[in-house]
Formats: structure tokens, sequence, C-alpha cells
């Protein structure tokens, strides 16, 4: 019998998985799976480690580095009966809005807030599909928007907790990363506006 090149590949898959599977018996405890701890039995009785939320008011919290350069800061004061954030009632706004900020030794919502990236998108009779005014029929040839400077917060950015979180106490998992920021200031401000308008005419 005549071995031929497809023979002889699924005779060689066939060894290498029977001789994996022998030498794979290692066993993994229950306990050893998540952060808790326990088996998936003592589930119910499992209490977790409470998160501590702070409780400083406005302006008297702590504030912490940021996590990575342009990482949304975290909130450091109490946020009780400031949720749920809507289009129409936004209690961040009454203290961060930029010119209230500073005399309420407030954060400053930055720029890139009050900036529109995405473009003026219409759906045409015909199909075609209209962005910035000008006609696309394959929207893979589009190119970045220019952005529009706004008056007020940009659609996409009014509700602040959907990336900004208040700072708790208690650790369940050891973190050993460290950020590198590329500027001075970047572990406490954000530079976004100027990083996207790195070699922008």
């Amino acid at each position: 019998m005549k071995l031929t090149s497809i023979t002889l590949g699924i005779a060689t898959a066939a060894v290498l998985f029977a001789a994996g599977c022998a030498t794979s018996q290692k066993t993994v405890s229950e306990e050893s799976l998540g952060l808790r701890k326990t088996d998936i039995y003592t589930e119910k009785s499992t209490i977790a480690d409470k998160t501590k939320y702070s409780t400083s008011p406005a302006g008297a919290g702590i504030l912490y580095e940021r996590s990575f350069e342009n990482a949304p800061p975290m909130i450091p004061h109490d946020i009780e009966g400031m949720l749920p954030i809507t289009i129409n009632n936004n209690a961040c706004t009454t203290c961060h809005t930029p010119g209230i900020a500073e005399s309420m030794n407030a954060t400053p919502i930055p720029k890139s807030h009050f900036t529109d990236f995405r473009p003026v998108t219409k759906l045409l009779k015909d199909g075609k599909i209209e962005k910035d005014g000008k006609v696309y029929t394959n929207t893979s040839d589009l190119k970045l928007a220019d952005y529009k400077k706004l008056n007020t917060l940009a659609g996409a950015r009014f509700n602040c907790s959907q990336c900004h979180a208040p700072q708790s106490d208690g650790q369940l998992v050891d973190n050993t990363f460290k950020a590198d920021f590329k500027s001075k200031g970047a572990n406490k401000a954000s530079n976004l506006i100027d990083t996207m308008n790195e070699g922008v005419k």
C-alpha cells in the first residue's frame, strides 16, 4: 500500500493528539478558578468582599492618579442622588461645566466632550449614504470626519457614568500594571484633543 502525504499527515496528527491526551491529565480544583476561592456547591453561602464607595462630599475627595494616559478619571466623591443621568437631567454639569468648575474647585469637563467626532449621516432615498454633505456608495471609502466644536456636551458624552466610575476601597485582585505616560501631567489630566491634533493641518 502506498502512503500519500495526506494519509501520513492524518496518522501523525492522530499520534500527537493521543500523546497530548495521555500527558495532560492535570486536574484543576474548583476553588482555584474564581476570585472567592470557594467551590460551586458553597456559592450560596459565600459572602463577597464588600466594596466601599467614597462617601466624601464633592470637593473633599482624594483624587486617584489615572490608570493610563487619557483614562477617564474616577469620581472621588459620593454620587448618592445623582443617578440616573439622563440627557435632560445631569447633576454632574452643575459643578463640572467649564467656567463654573474653577469656582467650585471641580475638574472641568474637557474640550473633547464638547467636540463631535461623528459625521452628520443621512440615508438617501436611492440607498446611498450621505456623510457631512458627501455622498458615498461604499462607506469603507470614508475618511475621518472633520470634528465640530460644540457649545454643549456632545450627544455621546451626556452619560458621565458610562465612562467614569466612583472610587472604591477594597482590592480583590492585585494589579501590577504600571502606566507609561507620554507627557508630563498626563497622569492627572487629559491630553486627548492635543493627541488627536497631532499631524493635523
